[in-house]
């Protein structure tokens, strides 16, 4: 039987929110001792987007033309610090999913905490992890001779990328509690890769066929792609319509409704677990 924490009937919603964030953060804790043990998966989840970057740049990179000119690796590295924020997702569902398979969701579910604070200390921890990976993908690109316009700009940029990396969370998150299965991840891991090139993040948009231009201008991660390469002073691409012509609104409002609603479900879903 699931045993409920206790509030007393006076205690105000700063004391309810001070217990969810206090009970997020010990579980997001006890995520990330777990790297001290998994440093392999750490590692690896933080060096395959340089991988993915270093062949595009070098193998791929003398065919690339940009439209509008401009130098591919510099219209490259933003594009690729977005889709790191995406690629992501599976490494977030198959840590939620094998935390299920094996039992430690419902041992966490028998405790006095908060019933936002797995989720949401899963969701702590791996943005602290998204935030390794971006800065050694940062350092990889720099590396190669990429350079942003400016520091006030660049920040900016990232708060987008972290942004978009929020919102992927909490899908991956939601799919791990709903799918319960370790074999359900290979699916996502295979559909994320047509989502992540149907996109402006390896070629403009407006290289594209007209329909298919569409597409990627309107998916989640183009917008991003877009504001942040405006503002690390990267090549655009020319050409667009609406969604690139208002990049940086879409950069914020796709995030914001994912996490809203992605969010939503996998405290709701958490909730409603068999017992």
């Amino acid at each position: 039987m699931t045993t409920t924490h206790a509030v007393p009937a006076e205690e105000t919603w700063t004391g309810r929110l001070r217990w969810a964030v206090a009970d997020a953060l010990a579980v997001a804790g006890r995520d990330i001792a777990h790297w001290q043990r998994q440093p392999v998966a750490v590692l690896v989840n933080a060096l395959f987007p340089v991988l993915l970057l270093l062949m595009f740049v070098y193998l791929l990179g003398g065919g690339m033309v940009v439209p509008g000119g401009g130098d591919y690796r510099d219209f490259l590295v933003p594009g690729m610090l977005a889709l790191a924020m995406v690629f992501g997702v599976e490494a977030t569902m198959t840590a939620v999913v094998t935390d299920t398979a094996r039992g430690i969701t419902d041992r966490f579910r028998s405790l006095p905490m908060a019933p936002s604070a797995v989720v949401a200390g899963r969701c702590l921890a791996d943005m602290a992890s998204s935030v390794v990976g971006l800065v050694v993908l940062v350092a990889a690109g720099l590396a190669i001779g990429w350079r942003p316009a400016g520091l006030g700009p660049a920040l900016a940029a990232v708060g987008l990328l972290l942004l978009l990396r929020l919102a992927f969370l909490w899908i991956g998150i939601y799919l791990g509690l709903l799918a319960r299965d370790p074999s359900a991840v290979m699916a996502v891991q295979i559909l994320v890769w047509p989502f992540a090139f149907l996109s402006n993040a390896f070629v403009a948009a407006s290289a594209m066929p007209g329909w298919l231009a569409t597409v990627a201008e309107w998916n989640p991660v183009a917008g991003t792609v877009t504001a942040v390469r405006e503002l690390f002073g990267s090549p655009v691409g020319s050409g667009g319509g609406w969604a690139t012509e208002h990049a940086l609104l879409l950069a914020v409002a796709w995030p914001v409704v994912l996490t809203a609603v992605f969010a939503a479900l996998a405290v709701h879903r958490f909730q409603a677990l068999s017992r």
